[in-house]
């Protein structure tokens, strides 16, 4: 049955269902909100799914309850991912069944193989959203569309031949046995030790050198897990790394591949693996923010500063030296701004209160700073 244009007419459209739009949805429910969407390209937590077999989450899941403690990888409260499959380092396609199960646990009202192509302004107030369904209102947006399905493909001249880690299912499937890593943070890690596990020769080339970063921050620095899992097996001497190497070509030779920095050349016989990162989600919707800091500007309570009513949650909000990139970082915004949008709607915030008491409603950024665990 078509719907009819009443029943295209929304409060609140949230766009994306990963870690980000299922937390905001569910406390959305909990406020009593009824005239709300949560609209997904693919399926719920499609981004996990969607990660190497071998990848793991390198923030531990513990379940510390008991103490009044969430798991770090939680969304919601009375929620565990550890708990649930009795892992601390839960692999992806399993946190995408925890979201899917606290998506159906909470019967949020979620729109699968809905793909969001533009968000507009309208004068009075409120958004159109086209999409690949048709177009739908609403009056306030969450974007909580995240990165990892936006890559960085091409970062210099000949990038089209290599392969994104993004683009590989399972490392176990990649055929040789000496491979070229692109990029030395946390995916260009998780690749080489994947790849040396197997008994492959890895060299890693990056144009900082993350490993040897001293901050605290894991958002800037390399995790305390990934760096145990670096000692390990560079002590199998299959690994070598190489810092201050900005790459600026690759091209193909032959038997094989050569990779170009300013003052050195690397051969390889594999296409060489891109660990470049991700884009943010944002782009899409890239001028209804103020970008002249760099990253998109939001108010206090994750708003565009430039359009109202537009509200940002996951992996792209950040505050100055504030980068919430993490789940344990970023979920703590999740009530800031349903907050916000209950006052405006006449909405009793007071269910709000349980976040509070869990730790989970980061409302004062003065009191956070880089070094801290937001």
């Amino acid at each position: 049955m078509k719907q009819s244009q009443a029943d295209r007419s929304y409060d609140v459209a949230i766009v994306g269902a990963g870690a980000a739009g299922i937390g905001c949805g569910v406390v959305l429910k909990e406020l009593g909100l009824e005239r709300f969407t949560v609209l997904e390209r693919h399926q719920v937590g499609a981004s996990f799914s969607r990660w190497p077999e071998e990848m793991k989450f390198i923030t531990p899941s513990f379940p510390s309850h008991g103490f009044g403690l969430l798991d770090l990888n939680a969304v919601t409260l009375n929620t565990s991912p550890a708990l649930a499959f009795r892992r601390e380092h839960i692999s992806g396609k399993q946190y995408a069944l925890y979201l899917q199960t606290v998506a159906d646990r909470f019967e949020l009202p979620i729109q699968t193989e809905v793909d969001v192509q533009t968000v507009e302004p309208l004068p009075q107030g409120g958004f159109t959203l086209r999409t690949s369904n048709g177009d739908l209102s609403a009056r306030f947006v969450i974007w909580a569309a995240g990165e990892y399905q936006y890559p960085h493909l091409n970062p210099f001249l000949g990038a089209e031949h290599c392969i994104h880690n993004t683009q590989i299912r399972s490392w176990a499937g990649l055929e040789g046995d000496e491979f070229i890593i692109i990029g030395g943070y946390e995916s260009g890690m998780d690749a080489a030790a994947n790849l040396v596990a197997l008994g492959k020769k890895v060299g890693v080339l990056d144009r900082t050198g993350a490993w040897a970063n001293p901050d605290t921050d894991p958002s800037i620095a390399l995790s305390p897990y990934t760096l145990q899992r670096l000692e390990f097996v560079y002590r199998t001497g299959r690994l070598d790394m190489v810092g201050n190497a900005s790459i600026e070509e690759v091209r193909p030779i032959s038997g094989g591949y050569a990779v170009y920095s300013e003052y050195q050349q690397w051969t390889t016989a594999h296409p060489p693996i891109l660990c470049t990162g991700f884009d943010t989600s944002l782009k899409q919707i890239v001028s209804l923010f103020d970008w002249s800091e760099g990253y998109a500007a939001l108010t206090e309570n994750d708003e565009s500063t430039l359009t109202p009513g537009l509200f940002v949650t996951g992996p792209s909000v950040r505050h100055g030296d504030l980068i919430f990139c993490f789940i344990y970082k970023f979920r703590q915004r999740f009530a800031v701004v349903a907050n916000a949008i209950a006052h405006r709607l006449g909405l009793d915030p007071s269910p709000l209160d349980a976040y509070r008491e869990g730790g989970l409603f980061l409302d004062d950024l003065s009191c956070c700073s880089n070094d801290c665990i937001c």
